[in-house]
């Protein structure tokens, strides 16, 4: 069974360290984000708030953004809440094609685990080798890590999704040949 790893998780581990970082520890990051005029509810207006008025560094400002939201109600979704957010709507036709990537993703061994991201879902083993996400109501972007780099047509030098160094963009389940099973393998053994 795959691994499943929560933003909690990365959250909490962050937290051991925020002093250190920051000079407060995090309740005392969430008492001044509430006592702001920020919503604490608008993560991205918070962690910009912290960066520019704070210089408070991006995991940091995750961290703290994500306690606030949590102090004033807000209930983060499970890892499946999060991929079925991603595929609703207008979106929802792309469904099947993410199924079968995670599929063919977590059969690759038991040593991969599953996060949650409103936009993307990423598929770790040491780190990061494959994110899908929903990039238009008619294709996925399947963005792989390579740390050397195969030659394949199907391959898009682009950064995203997550931390990928290539995409490739699907439109229907024809898209997943074998070719597209090799690299995804490849990610995965480069990344392990």
């Amino acid at each position: 069974m795959t691994k499943m790893t929560s933003p909690s998780d990365m959250m909490d581990s962050m937290t051991d360290n925020l002093k250190t970082h920051t000079g407060k520890t995090l309740e005392e990051w969430v008492e001044l984000v509430l006592a702001s005029d920020l919503d604490p509810l608008d993560q991205k207006s918070v962690r910009n708030w912290l960066k520019k008025e704070h210089g408070v560094l991006q995991n940091s400002q995750w961290t703290i953004a994500d306690a606030a939201a949590r102090a004033a109600g807000w209930v983060r979704p499970s890892v499946e809440g999060y991929i079925d957010s991603q595929y609703q709507g207008q979106k929802a036709a792309l469904r099947p094609i993410f199924d079968a990537l995670r599929e063919i993703i977590e059969g690759l061994g038991e040593d991969i685990s599953v996060e949650g991201r409103n936009g993307y879902t990423p598929f770790v083993r040491k780190r990061q080798f494959a994110a899908v996400r929903a990039a238009t109501k008619t294709r996925i972007d399947l963005g792989l890590r390579f740390k050397e780099e195969p030659q394949s047509e199907l391959l898009s030098k682009k950064s995203l999704p997550g931390q990928s160094t290539h995409k490739i963009g699907l439109s229907s389940l024809e898209d997943i040949t074998d070719e597209l099973r090799d690299l995804i393998r490849l990610a995965y053994e480069q990344n392990g």
